[in-house]
């Protein structure tokens, strides 16, 4: 965190993206890919106390003044690109369960 928020000292253009991926293989099929994004900017602080990683200073759209740290885990789980690709394939894997 300590490192990225150095390298972006005086940078103007703070945006910045999450992506996760979520891949299913199933028997006598092709692999399927779910896709979660989320996008934000870099904050100039580390701030919250909440999440891993880089969530102290990563900001979402969604939540324009707070970053993943400061969020609680309701709040984050609406937004997050984890749970964004997660909801994809949940939503898809109820629909064709049937079928496998």
């Amino acid at each position: 965190k300590e490192g990225i928020l150095r390298l972006l000292e005086g940078c103007e253009n703070r945006r910045a993206r999450f992506k996760s991926a979520i891949a299913f293989h199933g028997p006598g099929m092709k692999t399927k890919c779910f896709l979660g994004v989320v996008e934000g900017k870099i904050s100039k602080t580390a701030r919250g106390e909440s999440g891993f990683g880089f969530d102290p200073i990563f900001e979402p759209d969604e939540f324009p003044s707070r970053t993943f740290g400061e969020l609680s885990v309701e709040e984050k789980n609406k937004v997050s690109h984890r749970s964004r690709a997660l909801r994809r394939f949940a939503e898809w894997y109820l629909k064709i369960k049937k079928d496998l």
